[in-house]
């Protein structure tokens, strides 16, 4: 005979019954607290201070701020301000061509080419840009009549006016440096893609254009956009070889008018206007070459300030939620 067992499920213990009601009912909301930065407050603060304090100084000062907004738009601070653009432009068209030309013979395996684009790169490294712009303005002490024979013959003054000296001491001097971007570009390109590129029977040359500097232009853009940016800078040391760009423009201006310091805000401005111009520029075209290499592009600028205007206007007023 078999004993019979009570199927009635047991009564749960009274700390069981306690902890599942407790589990059912939701959480209180965190107060959240934040941190007070004390010190970013007071450094804040010193900050704006002296920002004031220099404000105010300079508004103190005998300058003729008025002046200042009358030659800013004169003829020729704008010719002058066009002249340094040209230059730019020109100076530094060249020095990318010529410095792709050296980055290749770099890495060439003719020791002859190799060699001779290093001693180029190293003479040009070596010595200051405006030793270099004296130097082809006084050239004519070396060599008084350029002659090609065949070709041309002319007075070496004739031929080495301020335009030419500048352009050629500027863009000379940049192919050193971008030859310098354009080899590190070219060498961040996985020799895997080279080695395919020769096993479809394509020629080195060939290669290097339809295939290496392509894929080399996201790494050689970023640093030629900021070459450019301080070539417009630089270009303010042509001034030297009497080239009537936007420094000397507003020189000759401030030394006719004995308004000095205002001639050379108008000057800065400028600069000021142009890189600034430029600069964003730059962004977008490294974000345009960033598309093959990111998932996902980073945020614009005025992207940014909208997505930190609807976080701003979307924040809870209560605590933070569990």
């Amino acid at each position: 005979m078999t004993d019979k067992f009570d199927k009635t499920p047991a009564a749960p213990p009274a700390g069981q019954v306690s902890v599942s009601k407790a589990a059912t009912t939701a959480p209180e909301n965190i107060k959240a607290i934040p941190v007070r930065h004390v010190g970013r407050w007071i450094s804040g603060v010193v900050v704006i201070g002296l920002l004031v304090a220099l404000v105010y100084a300079f508004s103190q000062g005998n300058i003729q701020w008025q002046a200042v907004g009358d030659k800013l738009f004169d003829k020729n601070v704008v010719a002058g301000a066009g002249r340094t653009l040209l230059i730019s432009v020109l100076a530094m068209v060249l020095g990318v061509i010529l410095g792709i030309v050296l980055a290749v013979m770099r890495l060439s395996k003719n020791p002859v080419t190799s060699w001779v684009a290093w001693l180029y790169i190293w003479f040009f490294r070596g010595t200051p840009v405006y030793v270099q712009l004296l130097l082809w303005f006084n050239l004519a002490l070396i060599f008084p009549v350029l002659n090609i024979p065949f070709i041309y013959k002319d007075e070496m003054t004739d031929v080495m006016t301020p335009f030419m000296c500048a352009l050629l001491g500027l863009a000379l001097n940049e192919a050193a440096y971008m030859a310098e971007i354009c080899r590190a570009g070219i060498q961040s390109v996985d020799e895997g893609q080279t080695e395919a590129s020769h096993a479809l029977g394509m020629t080195q040359a060939k290669t290097m254009r339809r295939v290496v500097l392509p894929q080399a232009l996201r790494v050689i853009i970023p640093p030629t956009g900021n070459e450019f940016i301080n070539m417009l800078k630089t270009s303010s040391l042509v001034y030297a070889v009497t080239y009537n760009e936007l420094l000397r423009s507003t020189s000759q201006i401030g030394s006719t008018s004995y308004a000095v310091m205002e001639m050379l805000f108008v000057a800065s401005i400028w600069y000021i206007v142009m890189t600034s111009v430029f600069s964003v520029g730059q962004y977008y075209l490294e974000r345009r070459f960033a598309r093959g290499s990111l998932r996902s592009l980073p945020l614009t600028p005025w992207q940014r300030v909208k997505v930190n205007l609807t976080a701003f206007g979307n924040r809870p007023s209560g605590g933070v939620s569990a």
